[in-house]
C-alpha cells in the first residue's frame, strides 16, 4: 500500500468533523511525560531510485544462503522453487492466505485447497486431509487436542526427538487442559527408548506424538508402537519436520498412525526467516468428524456440474464454541496452493526422485566425515541430516567457518544438554557439491 499523507485541509476536516479544535487537543489525555514533544529524527524523503538503492546497501549486510553455503535444516529446509509457482500463486485470484466468508463463490480456490488435500493425504499415506494448518508445530499440537477428544483420557506421550519447538508448543497448548504431559527420552542410538515408551502406555494413555524422520533426522518405523497403543485404546500421532522423505520412506498411514501431521514449508516457499509456513494434517476417515480446521468437498450442483464446497468447517465461528475442535482462523491456502504447485510440478515420479538424490547425497557426505575420522554417534537411517560430533567447541567450530561463509550446521546443546558439541547437519538438492567439498575441506583444516 502506497503512503498518502493527510493534507493540512484534511486534518482540520478531520477534527472539526469530531468538535476537536486541534492535534494538541486530540492527544491532551495521554500524559505529557510519555509523550515525545518533537518530530521524528528522520532522514528527508528519497526518491524511489535512491531509495531502492538505499534498501540494497541495507540488505548486503545480512548473510544469507544465496552467497553463503548452507547446511541448516532442523525444522526449516532449503528446496528448489520452480519461477512458475511464484508467477502463478501471484495471480490475483489467488493471492490471499484466507478462504473466503462466501466460499462457494470462489471456486477456483475451493479447487486448489481440494487437489492440496488430496495430495497432502497421499504423501502421508492417510485417507483425508484439511485445507492446512499455520505450520507443522501447530499442526502437531492441535493433533494432541485432538486426540484427547477421541480417546477422553488425559495422559500424552511426546518423543524427546520430536522437534524441541513443537514440544514447547504442545507444552503451550496443553498447560489449561486437563492433560498430562510425558515426554519419553531416547537412546544412544538417538531412537525412541521402547523399553521406556511401553512401561509409560497405561489405560490413562491418550496418544503418543512421535517424529519420523525425528529432529536428528533418523527415519524410523512406527508400526510396533501404534499395534502397541491399540491394544491399549491409544492413538499414534506421527510428526514429521521433512515429509519429503515419504518419497523414498514408508509413509505414517502405513505405519498404522491414527493422525498424520508435517511441515509443508519446503514445498514452493521460502525460508524467509522462519515463516510463513505450512502444517500438513490428516487422519482416518473415521476421526474427520473431529478433524480441525476446514475441510473442502466435492459435489455438483443442481444441473449436475462438478462443485466444492466447504464441507466442514468446524471453528468456533462457524458452529457452536462448545462443539468447536479449533479456533483455527486462516488455514494459510496461499502457501497450500505454492505447494499444490511445486508438488503438481514434481509429480509422484519426481518426488520420489528428488527424496533419492537428497538421501544418497546425505549418505556420500557422511561417508566422507567418517574417512575423516569425525564422528557420527547415531547409526540409524537419515533423511536429508545427521548428527555429527564435534571434537572441539561447536559454537567455536560453527564460527570459523562463518568466516568462510559457511553456516556449518544447528549446534544441539541449547536443546539437549548432554549432546555437547553435537551439530545437525543437513543438505538438499541446492546445496553445491563445491559446497559439500568445501564444508569437508574447512572442518578437516580444524
Amino acid at each position: 500500500m502506497r503512503y498518502l499523507p493527510h493534507t493540512s485541509q484534511e486534518i482540520q476536516e478531520m477534527l472539526q468533523t469530531i468538535g476537536v479544535h486541534s492535534i494538541e487537543n486530540l492527544f491532551e489525555s495521554i500524559p505529557s511525560s510519555v509523550r515525545l514533544g518533537r518530530p521524528l529524527k528522520l532522514p528527508p524523503p528519497l526518491t524511489e531510485i535512491d531509495l531502492r538503492h538505499h534498501m540494497r546497501q541495507l540488505s548486503r549486510q545480512n548473510a544469507h544462503g544465496e552467497e553463503w553455503a548452507s547446511f541448516l535444516g532442523a525444522g526449516c529446509y532449503s528446496h528448489y522453487i520452480p519461477s512458475v509457482v511464484g508467477q502463478l500463486i501471484q495471480r490475483g485470484e489467488f493471492l490471499t492466505a484466507y478462504t473466503p466468508y462466501q466460499p462457494e463463490v470462489s471456486q477456483g480456490t475451493l479447487q486448489a485447497i481440494y487437489e492440496y488435500q488430496t495430495i497432502a493425504a497421499e504423501i502421508l499415506g492417510m485417507d483425508i486431509a484439511n485445507a492446512s494448518h499455520y505450520d507443522g508445530s501447530t499442526a502437531t499440537a492441535e493433533a494432541a487436542l485432538m486426540a484427547l477428544r477421541l480417546v477422553n483420557r488425559p495422559k500424552v506421550l511426546v518423543a524427546e526427538t520430536v522437534h524441541p519447538e513443537y514440544r514447547a508448543l504442545l507444552k503451550t497448548y496443553l498447560k489449561n487442559q486437563e492433560a498430562t504431559l510425558v515426554e519419553i527420552p531416547f537412546t544412544k542410538e538417538g531412537t525412541l527408548d521402547s523399553e521406556f515408551l511401553l512401561s509409560q502406555i497405561d489405560s490413562e494413555t491418550a496418544c503418543l506424538v512421535a517424529a519420523t524422520p525425528n529432529f536428528f533426522g533418523i527415519v524410523e518405523d512406527l508400526t510396533h508402537f501404534a499395534k502397541k497403543l491399540h491394544e491399549a485404546g491409544a492413538l499414534l500421532i506421527t510428526s514429521s519436520p521433512e515429509p519429503l522423505a515419504f518419497g523414498l520412506f514408508k509413509p505414517p498411514g502405513e505405519m498404522e498412525a491414527d493422525i498424520a501431521v508435517a511441515e509443508g514449508q519446503q514445498f514452493g516457499n521460502p525460508l524467509s526467516f522462519g515463516g510463513p509456513s505450512l502444517g500438513l494434517f490428516a487422519t482416518r476417515q473415521d476421526f474427520v468428524r473431529n478433524l480441525p480446521g476446514r475441510l473442502v468437498g466435492e459435489t455438483v450442483d443442481q444441473e449436475g456440474r462438478r462443485g466444492f464446497v466447504l464441507t466442514l468447517a468446524t471453528r468456533e465461528q462457524h458452529i457452536r464454541r462448545d462443539r468447536a475442535t479449533s479456533n483455527i482462523c486462516t488455514n494459510v491456502s496461499l502457501c497450500a496452493l505454492a505447494a499444490t504447485i511445486t508438488l503438481s510440478l514434481w509429480g509422484k515420479g519426481g518426488f520420489e526422485r528428488l527424496a533419492l538424490n537428497n538421501f544418497q547425497r546425505t549418505e556420500n557426505l557422511k561417508k566422507r566425515l567418517r574417512e575423516k575420522k569425525f564422528e557420527i554417534p547415531f547409526s540409524g537411517v537419515t533423511f536429508n541430516e545427521f548428527v555429527l560430533r564435534l571434537p572441539k567447541d561447536s559454537e567455536k567450530v560453527l564460527g570459523q567457518l562463518g568466516e568462510k561463509k559457511i553456516f556449518g550446521g544447528v549446534p544441539l546443546e541449547c536443546w539437549y544438554p548432554k549432546l555437547e558439541n553435537y551439530i545437525v547437519i543437513c543438505l538438499t538438492e541446492t546445496t553445491s557439491d563445491e559446497q559439500v567439498d568445501r564444508l569437508v575441506e574447512e572442518l578437516e583444516a580444524l
